[in-house]
């Protein structure tokens, strides 16, 4: 499995980096951490999808990303002691790499770049989160749902694929594009008309990924 955040690393500091980690598994739906829980450890995706959620302060829970595998999330928790600020929860079988904050901190000293990776991660994270905030301020509504559905096709799918299932719902859709799902349930008419996809119980078909790309633009 490659993990481009690893890149920072010479390949010997990767491979004992990743010797030294540990490999967990998870079932569908098993919590791998609770909002609120210590933060000890960064995750690499290497099988299965995880999604991220909080409590808003509705009362609610609201998913706000899903990770893939290559990708990595819990990176404040190398950085600084602190509780989690998300649940993560498998959307089905997965595999992570967990990296605890004693083995980076360990490490630290005998290898300088793994502070380049602790670097990136922060990085990483802030360009993404910035991202969402520009999108929040100024991009249509439509067109944000647009756009978290062709993200949700290259997750659960590939660009090269005609057709892609995404397993998620309405309300997952609504939460990710910040809007309530009458309005994402709206947009998603307007693409199933349009044969772009078509929507079933608990996941959304697409039938036309160059006319979703188009959309999302």
């Amino acid at each position: 499995m490659d993990w481009p955040l690893l890149d920072v690393l010479s390949e010997p500091d990767r491979r004992e980096l990743l010797a030294r980690a540990r490999r967990r598994r998870f079932a569908r739906h098993e919590v791998l951490f609770h909002e609120g829980d210590p933060g000890d450890s960064l995750h690499l995706v290497s099988r299965g999808h995880i999604a991220l959620r909080i409590h808003t302060p509705f009362g609610d829970i609201a998913t706000m990303r899903i990770v893939r595998p290559g990708e990595f999330f819990g990176e404040l928790a190398v950085v600084s002691p602190g509780p989690r600020n998300a649940t993560a929860a498998a959307l089905d079988a997965a595999e992570t790499i967990a990296i605890d904050r004693e083995l980076v901190t360990g490490l630290r000293d005998e290898h300088p770049q793994i502070s380049a990776l602790i670097v990136e991660a922060l990085v990483s994270e802030v360009r993404r989160l910035a991202q969402q905030v520009v999108e929040a301020m100024y991009v249509p509504v439509d067109k944000r749902v647009w756009r978290r559905l062709e993200e949700m096709t290259k997750v659960f799918g590939a660009n090269d694929t005609p057709e892609t299932t995404i397993p998620i719902t309405q309300d997952v859709l609504a939460q990710l594009s910040g809007c309530t799902r009458p309005t994402t349930n709206r947009v998603l008419r307007v693409g199933e008309n349009a044969g772009i996809i078509e929507m079933a119980r608990g996941r959304i078909e697409i039938h036309d990924f160059a006319a979703l790309q188009r959309r999302a633009r």
